[in-house]
């Protein structure tokens, strides 16, 4: 009873250090050793060297640097932004054009660099001005770009997949292919709702009355395709298809992709040594920020399993007789509520180690469980008042972007998130139908 009671203390010192403002990784660190120092006492040092020796060896993992790697050249080389005028050339004209091609330039955005906040910013830092000058609403830019940002949770490549993949033990190009469908679902009801309001509630400028609006002849339309958006598509295609299929490892993928974003940013005359030296040292940043969480979840959950703690959460679930469906919302509560106040990799390096063996023993299929995780993480992202997406909008917004109207904005993409989730929730075969047609390999 000893080491259960200490198990929960885990968790209150943990949540104690992240309200007074430690680091997450470094919180995690703190309450692993010194809960692990009173369990084994001396012998803590190696127990934590041999965590740290496998989390770090993990070679999964090894895919997170390249995948950073091919985002930040992809938008410190402008290649974004070119892929941003070519969507806009096409979809500019309809009803809300700019807003339609923002989440469509942050679908193709997520699909090349896994990163959440990332694609956020680089949106708004494109999107913005113009759909301010054109005379959208505050609340609709906001929800748009904040919407957007949040996609970097769900579709493949995303760096969340991965990890999850790895602290799991699952197979990540299965979880690619079940957030396929979801992610395109979410993508659809976004781009519905942005069209459907801005029919309703026009902008004051229809994009084709803008005065800064080029009129382009359709032969020079689809050469600008050809050059500015075809390669990135392929590009896509290629780390994705290698992956589904089983002919590269997801490491090797994310590499070849990070060599083709290189050779892209050359094509298109952006390299050079500056521009490359900062993409480096933003991958070597995040990349250990990543890695170093994952050291610490792996302690903070290694020494709480030998505290007892996993026996303790299934007894609880035992007692309480929940049915599997209960079960399931239950534990995604507790991934939106935590959400709320960690980084999506803490979330996961925190609640899998508890939550897998739960699922196993009851029995519910991991893939779509994975699925309902990932689009709830995406949810708590989004949803005021602690939504993370809001503090990235808050620092590139301009100063008449109100925090109201920023909650405002993202309230109808939350419904079409919980729509999605909902469809999920009852139609399982939305997340394990594709895995069974397609994944061949990893």
């Amino acid at each position: 009873m000893e080491n259960e009671t200490l198990a929960i203390l885990m968790f209150v010192a943990l949540i104690g250090l992240l309200v007074i403002g430690f680091q997450v990784a470094f919180a995690l660190i703190a309450v692993g050793t010194a809960f692990g120092w009173l369990l084994l006492g001396d012998r803590v040092g190696i127990q934590l060297a041999t965590i740290i020796q496998d989390a770090g060896s993990q070679f999964l993992l090894t895919a997170v640097a390249p995948f950073i790697l091919m985002g930040t050249v992809l938008e410190r080389s402008g290649i974004a932004e070119r892929l941003f005028r070519v969507v806009q050339m096409w979809v500019g004209g309809l009803p809300g054009g700019v807003a339609l091609t923002a989440m469509l330039m942050a679908a193709m955005i997520a699909a090349t660099t896994g990163i959440v906040g990332a694609v956020e910013v680089m949106i708004g830092m494109m999107a913005i001005g113009s759909m301010q000058r054109l005379g959208y609403r505050n609340d609709l830019i906001a929800g748009t770009i904040c919407a957007g940002g949040s996609l970097g949770t769900m579709i493949p490549p995303s760096l969340v997949l991965i990890v999850y993949a790895s602290v799991a033990n699952m197979s990540v190009g299965k979880l690619f292919a079940a957030a396929m469908l979801p992610a395109l679902l979410m993508v659809l009801m976004f781009l519905g709702y942005i069209a459907i309001r801005c029919m309703i509630q026009p902008p004051r400028i229809p994009e084709t009355e803008d005065p800064e609006r080029e009129v382009i002849p359709f032969g020079r339309k689809l050469w600008l395709t050809v050059i500015g958006l075809l390669p990135a598509v392929a590009l896509i295609f290629a780390v994705l298809g290698t992956i589904l299929r089983g002919i590269a490892t997801p490491t090797e993928a994310a590499s070849v992709g990070a060599l083709g974003t290189v050779l892209l940013a050359w094509a298109y005359g952006r390299l050079n040594v500056s521009m490359m030296l900062e993409s480096l040292r933003t991958t070597l940043r995040l990349t250990s920020m990543i890695l170093l969480i994952v050291v610490g979840g792996s302690m903070f959950s290694s020494v709480f399993r030998r505290l007892g703690g996993n026996e303790l959460v299934r007894g609880l679930v035992d007692n309480a007789q929940l049915e599997p469906i209960m079960l399931i919302l239950v534990l995604l509560t507790i991934v939106f509520v935590a959400g709320f106040l960690l980084e999506w990799v803490s979330v996961l390096l925190i609640c899998l180690p508890i939550f897998v063996p739960l699922l196993a023993s009851y029995g519910i299929d991991p893939i779509w469980f994975a699925m309902l995780t990932f689009i709830i993480l995406q949810t708590s992202y989004l949803t005021p008042p602690m939504a993370p997406s809001i503090f990235y909008l808050k620092g590139i917004a301009p100063s008449g972007m109100t925090t109201r109207q920023m909650y405002l904005g993202v309230l109808p993409f939350i419904l079409c998130q919980l729509a999605v989730f909902f469809l999920v929730l009852f139609f399982p075969g939305l997340a394990t139908w594709l895995p069974e047609v397609i994944v061949t390999g990893f």
